[in-house]
């Protein structure tokens, strides 16, 4: 007696998905794990620890700040002298500094020595690895300080601006247009002959340097343009869109728009240019203050370890390498993470 078999008939209307459900008699997809959606952020992550040049620049900037912040003190108080102390001995017989690894005498301990890790910075006799460690603090204040500023300023300029469109966006863009053409070099060197040890003597209590106040107002008044550049291309594609147009429909105000709803999406390319922005400002910095417009004696950055370098480079030529090591090791890792997180940011990258 034969076997019998069932046998189920689908239409031809029925498709290609019923065909398939009747071939695997409702076993398709059973046993599977369902599938999780990921988020933006948890995407941006993945992509971005894929780029391990990108990861190896986020670990290396994580530890200059930390450095910045807690290397100095730390350091002073292991090796029991400050940065601006000056030792008699930190200068050979020939008036030339010490060379790296030296113990010198301390005259605040008589009959002790202290350890110069990286020798003395100039005929002064201080040590060039504290002054390193504190020039390090200052120069990444006033790249951060003056990268709020121009990405604060230049976002509100460039949302207002692609916004309202009109009258507005004309007046904004002839003031970033002049302020691109502005020298702002010469006004630089005249602020720095007029009023410039006034602002220089801005500290707020101490908080910051000397002269880090003077170069975050001078970095913020001529870089906003980029920034309000950039943001107001992209806000005038966001105006056009359907939850902009939504938005206005349900009566939400022209700030509200602006605040909740264009400023969400700019996160991405704000993010990247702050990224590039401290980077610039880095050596902003050390170009400005190795002429001497900058950051003044005796507060250390890495711009004046520098202008002094150049007195020794024939006898001591090192001087010159760790200030100079320092500016491009930091330059470099913040270009190199803001590659990263373009690339990380960008929807349209593979995970």
């Amino acid at each position: 007696m034969g076997n019998t078999h069932d046998v189920e008939h689908v239409s031809a209307q029925a498709g290609l998905a019923a065909a398939v459900a009747v071939e695997s008699h409702g076993r398709l997809g059973e046993g599977t794990k369902p599938v999780r959606a990921r988020g933006y952020w948890e995407q941006v992550w993945l992509r971005f620890r894929r780029d391990r040049v990108a990861m190896a620049s986020g670990l290396f900037v994580a530890f200059l700040i930390l450095v910045a912040i807690f290397g100095g003190p730390i350091a002073a108080t292991l090796l029991g002298h400050g940065p601006n102390d000056i030792f008699f001995a930190g200068v050979n017989q020939d008036l030339l500094p010490v060379a790296p690894w030296t113990h010198v005498a301390d005259p605040n301990h008589p009959g002790h020595t202290t350890l110069f890790i990286l020798g003395a910075d100039g005929t002064l006799g201080r040590d060039e690895f504290l002054r390193l460690l504190y020039g390090a603090r200052v120069s990444l204040e006033v790249a951060l300080l003056a990268t709020l500023g121009t990405i604060g300023l230049g976002v509100v300029m460039g949302s207002v601006a692609g916004y309202f469109r009109g009258w507005v966006d004309t007046i904004i863009s002839r003031i970033i247009e002049v302020t691109m053409a502005f020298p702002a070099l010469l006004f630089i060197i005249a602020l720095a002959a007029t009023i410039g040890d006034r602002l220089n003597n801005v500290t707020l209590g101490g908080l910051f340097g000397r002269g880090v106040f003077t170069l975050f107002l001078v970095f913020t008044v001529f870089g906003w343009f980029f920034p309000a550049r950039v943001v107001r291309s992209q806000v005038f594609a966001l105006r056009e869109k359907e939850f902009v147009e939504a938005a206005r429909m349900v009566g939400s105000t022209d700030a509200r728009i602006i605040r909740s709803h264009v400023l969400p999406h700019l996160v991405a390319p704000i993010i990247v240019l702050s990224t590039l922005s401290i980077a610039s400002f880095v050596l902003a910095e050390a170009g400005l203050s190795f002429l001497g417009l900058g950051v003044k004696l005796p507060t250390a950055s890495w711009g004046n370890l520098l202008s002094s370098a150049p007195d020794f480079y024939t006898s001591q030529p090192w001087l010159m390498v760790w200030p100079g090591l320092a500016v491009l090791l930091t330059t470099l890792a913040f270009n190199l993470l803001g590659d990263g997180l373009r690339d990380a940011l960008d929807p349209r990258s593979a995970l």
